[in-house]
């Protein structure tokens, strides 16, 4: 008895449309192009980081920008030990929840530290910028102690 013949067909899925980032990730892209770090005030007065397009509370679209700082405290984190191929960094570095200056909302980020002794929950740290930033959230290459 023969086997049947198996039919198949070359295939590649594609996307025909583009998409923008709106005009609130758009600002914060834009902002990290120019190394800066912009948040937005929520109705409750806190400033989120990156901004949100809607307020948590009120649902409403939150449109007051604000520039926050370069540096921050170290609100909780996690070391990694054993970094994979893709993860930020080749060498161990820790996730972080880093509440920036003039921020009320921690963002997550890598930070390089020399060892895990190094940090600590309240440590300082600062952004350390690619040479070259094209509105990636990755143009923060990543946090090290301040």
């Amino acid at each position: 008895m023969s086997q049947p013949e198996v039919l198949s067909q070359a295939f590649e899925l594609g996307f025909t449309y583009t998409r923008t980032t709106g005009p609130v990730v758009g600002r914060f892209l834009t902002g990290l192009r120019n190394r800066q770090i912009i948040g937005n005030r929520a109705s409750d007065g806190r400033v989120i980081v990156p901004p949100m397009e809607y307020d948590p509370v009120t649902a409403e679209p939150l449109d007051d920008f604000v520039d926050v700082g370069q540096e921050g405290e170290i609100v909780s984190w996690c070391w990694v030990k054993h970094p994979r191929d893709a993860h930020p960094l080749n060498e161990p570095f820790a996730w972080a929840m880093i509440k920036l200056d003039g921020a009320d909302v921690p963002m997550v980020h890598c930070v390089r530290a020399a060892d895990e002794a190094s940090l600590a929950t309240g440590g300082r740290v600062k952004a350390v910028w690619v040479d070259e930033p094209r509105g990636f959230i990755d143009d923060i290459q990543y946090f090290e102690p301040a």
